[in-house]
């Protein structure tokens, strides 16, 4: 994948990490500064090929400048905007003819007054539309991640892992970077970690939040009351971004023939639907997709019970008030409210409190652009659907605790609580403790026991027969790398990945390399693994198998001294972990369709290799577990299930990894093939050289 870009520069899919890309074709460099601000793709694109020619500070210069340049750019946008918005008013059209010539002459006006105060900065508009493949790259962070290497080479430690910080929280789960930030905390001693991106009213609602969740209710209102400044303040800068050039996805630009009042509605829509998507954007951590749900309500419903606690029952009515205009339903905020009257009778008449006001005006607004939309929608053909914007109580495991659920409060206070209110049901009910189906199989723990949800640990899934064949089989099918896009050590250096799927193993067995006997074995313990997690879950629908993959994880001799990473990193199974959220976020590229997930072990003989949970956070470990042969762990593949590898020191560690789906579009192609060939066998009884069957053939 060759860098490059409409300037020569880099044309970079994210994520990415800088080593794995090959070398781009010399040329280019990092201008002096100075005159119109330097367009910023063309730094990154500089930047990029200064840190593959070997030149580290040019590249670190370069992408810090395109850092600051696409910052400045925004500013410069910004600023002009509201500047002429200020200076220049849009006129009321007048009756009769030429009555819109009013209107029309103050919106040229306006134009013309952004463009006079951009163009001394900037330059010509042209010279800032970047490719949208290069503005993909800032969204993600990506220069941030070249510019760890950079700083690594140069032996600026502390700048480093600031890059690879402020990359890793719009990539939690990029591996390879959440280990190069152990590493930093190891090798410099830095614990403090800058994000030189952070959304500063992102940061003032999560650590209000966190004094909230010790009781300091003081320092959780100063920060939450500074969160909703910077939050209005970023709704306005939002909706001034959305004034700049739109995208017509339904129109080939150079074949638009609509009309002016036509035209002039197309643009306006794409315009307005940007500006009702604000609250979404204001409410999305950098790199996802999907935003922290009923994030602007709950500034109002944590403060609400915050100023109740410090006896400002003033604030507190005026908070309650200021949520329920947007969840005017909320039984428990509105008996909230009922209580702080109470509190007030006699000393100040409740109906003078007013929600506030900005939270009043944005409502109306978002309401009446919602109106437009759908006029648009209905009339013109506009293509637009309304989200559920203020979602109370969302879909993840793992949302936010909203202060205002019922609780054992004292009866003469507030009943409220510091707990989760109730989450929806879920699409089925969890259940665990059916029957395991065989009798060799040994219960050994239980969700309780192991600490979590929908956790089990079970003992003779197979036999030490079974487990030396199927070891046999391993040793003569598997492929290094295989599974993880060739990768031998995808996630640490210091180990050798192999691995190997049912398929391949029937194919081995056509063709002779292993004996068709073995290769059968781990076709049906795959299926026996699966037939006792629907049972022990007690699923009323059939569970699939999404993905089946023998494993096997060697250490590498030579590099365990010291060791301090993972054999596989904390993760979860359906949904991408973001342990500084709190979050774990169920969106591509994660494997959202996948329900269950289950580990089957092979052996003992060998050093390390513990399968470990924890909780969120991806640090406190709520339980291990020591492979051996015939153990098998399975678990719900949630956020509420994270788990990971310790380090294997010496030896090889194989496994039987099993995931399913309750959904049959996501079942495993491989493994419908698979099941074809095993029905052939078990209709026909013949073995391969009796059966018209091509060795060569992919099955």
């Amino acid at each position: 994948m060759a860098p490059g870009s409409r300037r020569g520069g880099a044309r970079l899919l994210p994520l990415l990490l800088p080593l794995l890309l090959p070398l781009p074709a010399a040329g280019g460099g990092c201008a002096a500064e100075g005159g119109p601000l330097e367009p910023f793709d063309a730094l990154y694109a500089s930047g990029v090929e200064a840190y593959y020619g070997g030149d580290f500070a040019g590249a670190a210069r370069c992408l810090e400048r395109a850092l600051r340049s696409r910052r400045e750019l925004r500013a410069a946008r910004l600023r002009c905007r509201r500047l002429c918005r200020a200076q220049v008013r849009l006129e009321e059209p007048g009756p009769g003819t030429g009555g819109d010539l009013r209107f029309f002459g103050s919106v040229l006006r306006r134009a013309e007054c952004v463009r006079r105060c951009e163009e001394p900065r900037l330059g010509a508009v042209s010279r800032h539309r970047a490719a949208e493949e290069v503005r993909a790259d800032f969204q993600r962070r990506v220069p941030y991640s070249y510019l760890q290497r950079a700083y690594i080479q140069l032996n600026k430690l502390e700048e480093a892992a600031n890059a690879a910080h402020t990359f890793f929280m719009a990539n939690p789960e990029h591996m390879e970077i959440q280990q190069d930030l152990e590493n930093y905390k190891t090798t410099s001693g830095k614990v403090t970690l800058i994000d030189q991106e952070a959304r500063q009213h992102m940061e003032d609602y999560s650590a209000g939040v966190r004094h909230y969740d010790r009781e300091e209710y003081e320092l959780a209102i100063e920060l939450l009351e500074r969160a909703l400044q910077g939050y209005y303040s970023e709704d306005e800068d939002c909706q001034l971004m959305c004034e700049g050039p739109q995208r017509f996805e339904e129109h080939e630009h150079l074949d638009y023939k609509a009309g002016l009042y036509e035209a002039i509605a197309d643009h306006y829509m794409q315009v307005l639907a940007c500006k009702h998507d604000c609250v979404r954007e204001l409410a999305t951590r950098s790199g996802r997709i999907s935003p922290i749900e009923n994030f602007l309500p709950l500034h109002y419903d944590y403060l609400q019970f915050a100023y109740y606690r410090v006896g400002d029952y003033v604030k507190a009515l005026e908070c309650a008030k200021s949520y329920l205009l947007f969840h005017p339903d909320d039984e428990d905020v509105l008996e909230n409210a009922g209580y702080y009257e109470g509190l007030l009778e006699g000393t100040v008449d409740p109906a003078t409190i007013k929600p506030r006001k900005e939270a009043r005006a944005l409502l109306q607004r978002h309401k009446l652009e919602s109106h437009l939309l759908r006029v648009a929608a209905a009339g013109l053909g506009f293509a637009y659907t309304e989200p559920n914007y203020w979602n109370r109580y969302g879909a993840r495991q793992d949302e936010h605790s909203v202060p205002s659920s019922i609780s054992s409060e004292p009866e003469d206070g507030p009943r409220l609580s510091l707990t989760k209110k109730p989450m929806p049901k879920p699409d089925r009910e969890l259940k665990e403790g059916g029957p395991l189906l065989y009798s060799d199989v040994k219960f050994v723990y239980n969700s309780q026991q192991l600490n979590g949800t929908q956790r089990v640990l079970l003992d003779n899934v197979i036999s030490e027969e079974q487990c030396r064949e199927l070891h046999r089989v391993a040793s003569g099918i598997m492929l290094a790398g295989d599974g993880y896009r060739g990768k031998t050590s995808p996630h640490t250096p210091n180990e050798r990945f192999e691995g190997a799927t049912v398929l391949k193993a029937l194919k081995y067995g056509y063709e002779g390399r292993v004996p068709l006997k073995s290769a059968r074995l781990f076709y049906d313990i795959s299926e026996k693994a699966r037939r006792i997690v629907q049972s022990y879950f007690q699923l009323n629908s059939t569970l699939y198998f999404s993905y089946t993959h023998l494993v096997c994880r060697t250490a590498l001799s030579g590099q365990q001294e010291r060791r301090n990473d993972l054999s596989h990193p904390i993760h979860a199974d359906n949904c991408l972990l973001d342990p500084e959220a709190n979050e774990c976020w169920k969106e591509p590229p994660a494997y959202t369709f996948r329900d269950y997930s289950a580990l089957l072990y092979m052996n003992a003989d060998f050093e390390g290799g513990e399968f470990i949970f924890t909780e969120m956070d991806a640090k406190t470990v709520t339980a291990s577990i020591k492979p051996k042969c015939g153990r098998m762990i399975s678990f719900s593949s949630g956020g509420e299930n994270p788990h990971g590898v310790k380090a294997v020191t010496k030896g090889q560690r194989c496994a039987v990894a099993l995931w399913f789906t309750l959904d049959p579009l996501y079942r495993e192609l491989e493994r419908i093939q698979a099941d074809e060939v095993i029905a052939m066998l078990d209709q026909e009884h013949l073995g391969p050289s009796e059966m018209n069957i091509n060795p060569k053939d992919e099955l």
